[in-house]
């Protein structure tokens, strides 16, 4: 963890703490965050040093080999998007259904005990490709992308994430393909966790989930308009 070697002994402290302590009730390194070992906050400017924790926790797995192909972990403007891909025959759930496998139950899991430790909110997404199921069926794309969020998130509270922790669940169908250009591509199939950062005032007490629009201050700021008809208190 070349990332840690070369950070200052108060940071190699706080990531030590960080999944050492989950509860925060040791000594407190960094912003006053309880809860994550020693209250140490993930934030836009930490989250790839999360990517790096949980690559690691990933690769005890037995089976990682096999899966290593399915996984992917990139910082976005949300958040740390985790996506984990299905293959033509299923890799994580059962082809065509909202039930996981063994090896998607175990990839769960591991991500719940690691995330689990974290203040960070999180939201689960349901994605598949473009294949419909028949016109006579009453279930649909629609229907699977939200099933298989809701059951990634009941096994991830099972293990390790708190009741509050998530957020949202979102399910798409076929309407963000992974490949646009190969909409039945078995990769658009896949289910994401985002862990959403932490936003920081100038006091760390203040640390809070980020929401949607708060990463830009733009996006939330009244209108001239707004202002002008927004009550008084």
């Amino acid at each position: 963890m070349l990332w840690l070697l070369n950070s200052s002994k108060k940071v190699q402290e706080a990531v030590g703490g960080y999944f050492k302590d989950p509860t925060g009730t040791s000594k407190k390194v960094g912003s006053n965050m309880v809860g994550a070992g020693e209250s140490f906050v993930l934030t836009r400017d930490n989250m790839p040093k999360l990517k790096q924790q949980l690559q690691q926790a990933m690769q005890q797995m037995s089976d990682f080999e096999k899966l290593k192909s399915h996984i992917e972990m990139t910082v976005t403007t949300e958040g740390l998007r985790i996506e984990l891909s299905e293959s033509a025959s299923g890799t994580f759930f059962d082809s065509g259904s909202a039930k996981l496998n063994d090896d998607g139950r175990a990839m769960l899991v591991t991500l719940a005990q690691e995330l689990g430790k974290l203040p960070n909110k999180l939201s689960i997404e349901g994605h598949t490709d473009s294949q419909p199921y028949s016109e006579s069926a009453t279930y649909s794309n629609w229907e699977l992308s939200a099933d298989r969020a809701n059951a990634a998130r009941r096994i991830i509270q099972a293990n390790g994430i708190r009741p509050d922790q998530v957020t949202q669940i979102r399910g798409f169908a076929d309407q963000r393909l992974r490949k646009p250009e190969s909409p039945i591509d078995p990769s658009n199939r896949r289910i994401s966790i985002i862990v959403q950062y932490i936003l920081k005032t100038n006091d760390d007490s203040d640390a809070k989930p980020g929401a949607p629009g708060e990463n830009n201050p733009e996006e939330t700021k009244p209108s001239p308009a707004q202002e002008k008809l927004a009550p008084k208190e």
